[in-house]
């Protein structure tokens, strides 16, 4: 049992007397004392409250001249903020002073409109053995139970991001990226787990809790896949490559060729593209999944909606944007961009985005001239070079969304100006029309012309700047980013994080540039 104290009434005054714990039990707090009196209204010597406390001793200590009024046994309630848990702390009736009962506690309860889970097997239980300065739980609402959100299960790995090994040589693998989920005809792709409702719970006050709603989802499938009747699974329908495209599982072929050139023309294939030797100047591939190329891109056009995996490199003016991530040997005067991740041996006098990581491994490992921006990180041996190559590094924010907020931005400051142009017509003819005025059939049709558009335009404006809203929260959620160099950033590179920037001045080495205290700093890898 718990310490507690007892107040004692004697001729020189009110004294105090504390029993130790027993067993188990936690010695008594002075505070809790001081809570007692505080609420009895009864003045009291803090001294000589902790003296007592201090050396439980069961002697009785006098904290005050005056003699009190006796005070029966009392508890003191306490409800928490959610209402589901309300406790008490029963103190002792001063020395021959009057007891509680049992009725008294549950109308105190009644009172204070407590009337659901009661727990009178423990009120109960006090009354006959009384722990007092004890907190217990005298009633317990019944808690909320949440549901589960619906789901979806992908039986393939859904986030394919590659990572090409490195030879002991400290060149690149490129051959084994394990980036091809492959399927089999009658291969379970997706199972959906359906939504599970939640129960409603009740407060100590009888009042119901409702569970937060759950969310409804399906299976959002493609070509080349089968879903039961149920709707509950999804199956490939033939051999080949699962990917989700557009939020759709899809099962894609492969396209294999020796070469891009005059005796192809441009590809354009909904499936994944393998070039066995190079494309050709001026050609172009898209392809609805990856791209593979064994031999040289040289100025040539190249859009995948997944991967982009170049054996041999980039240059001379290349174009190469993938939906997913791009693995190249090298890149030299060409533009890159990718949704996902980039890597390669080098990238020199290119422009470069990535909307998470860029990666540049190998012997070389280098980075010199152009701009390299990525979301979340990049991270290379060597930053610009030894003679001065105008390098910039800009890591932060996802460059599409960027991009796709100037465009917003620009699409509802012409929504607005277009709407302000129609808006003096439209008042115009509304207040002609409740004066009475007549209007020919061809002013009628021309007004009614200017409404659709109006509300066009409204309707444009109101879905940008939702739009525009929820990519602002995207970026005020980009985690932090960082820019590591494993070897030197030379004088000329310039490195921004974010909005902040820093202009290397004197070689730099083995370190990271990260946001701190406001500015761009240094820091050890």
């Amino acid at each position: 049992m718990n310490g507690y104290f007892q107040l004692v009434i004697t001729d020189h005054g009110t004294g105090i007397k504390v029993f130790k714990p027993t067993d188990d039990g936690l010695p008594l707090e002075v505070n809790c004392v001081r809570d007692y009196l505080d609420d009895k209204k009864i003045e009291y010597d803090v001294v000589k409250i902790s003296e007592a406390v201090t050396n439980q001793d069961e002697e009785v200590v006098i904290f005050t001249e005056a003699q009190i009024m006796p005070e029966r046994e009392c508890c003191i309630f306490e409800s928490s903020k959610d209402r589901m848990t309300v406790t008490a702390v029963f103190y002792p009736p001063t020395e021959g002073a009057e007891l509680m009962t049992e009725d008294e506690v549950l109308s105190s309860l009644a009172y204070r409109k407590i009337v659901y889970g009661i727990q009178k097997d423990v009120i109960h239980d006090f009354f006959e053995h009384r722990k007092y300065c004890t907190e217990i739980v005298v009633a317990q609402g019944k808690p909320v139970k949440q549901g589960q959100n619906a789901r979806v299960e992908y039986h393939f790995n859904v986030n394919l991001r590659p990572k090409p090994a490195l030879r002991e040589d400290g060149s690149v693998d490129y051959h084994n990226l394990n980036l091809i989920n492959n399927v089999n005809a009658g291969d379970l792709l997706a199972t959906l787990h359906k939504e599970v409702p939640g129960e409603a719970g009740i407060n100590t006050l009888g009042e119901n809790i409702k569970a937060a709603s759950v969310k409804t989802t399906f299976i959002k499938y493609g070509k080349n896949t089968i879903l039961s009747e149920d709707k509950m699974t999804l199956t490939a329908e033939k051999a080949g490559h699962v990917t989700i495209k557009e939020g759709k599982v899809v099962v894609s072929d492969v396209l294999t060729v020796e070469n891009v050139d005059l005796s192809t023309g441009n590809i354009d294939y909904e499936g994944s593209v393998v070039v066995k030797g190079v494309i050709s100047t001026g050609f172009s591939v898209k392809a609805g999944s990856n791209i593979v190329v064994k031999g040289i891109v040289e100025g040539a056009t190249l859009e995948a909606g997944a991967d982009v995996i170049l054996e041999c490199g980039a240059k001379a003016g290349g174009n190469i944007t993938a939906g997913g991530n791009i693995i190249t040997k090298f890149v030299e005067n060409a533009t890159l961009t990718a949704k996902g991740s980039i890597t390669s041996e080098c990238i020199l006098h290119s422009n470069v985005i990535s909307g998470t990581e860029i990666n540049v491994t190998g012997k070389r490992g280098f980075i010199a001239g152009g701009k390299v921006i990525a979301a979340d990180k990049i991270q290379a041996k060597v930053l610009g070079s030894d003679m001065g190559a105008n390098t910039i590094i800009e890591v932060g924010a996802d460059p599409q969304v960027k991009l796709r907020l100037k465009e917003l931005q620009k699409n509802m400051a012409a929504a607005q100006k277009n709407l302000e142009s129609i808006k003096p017509t439209i008042e115009g003819f509304s207040k002609m029309l409740k004066a009475g005025a007549k209007f020919t059939p061809d002013q009628v049709a021309n007004v009614q012309k200017l409404m659709a558009m109006n509300k066009t335009l409204t309707k444009q404006l109101q879905d940008n700047s939702e739009e525009y809203s929820e990519l602002m929260e995207k970026l005020a959620e980009q985690k932090e980013a960082v820019v590591i160099v494993e070897g030197t950033a030379y004088p000329g590179t310039t490195v921004n994080i974010g909005e902040l920037s820093m202009i290397v001045k004197k070689p730099v080495q083995y370190s990271r540039f990260v946001v701190k205290d406001g500015d761009v700093r240094l820091a050890p890898i």
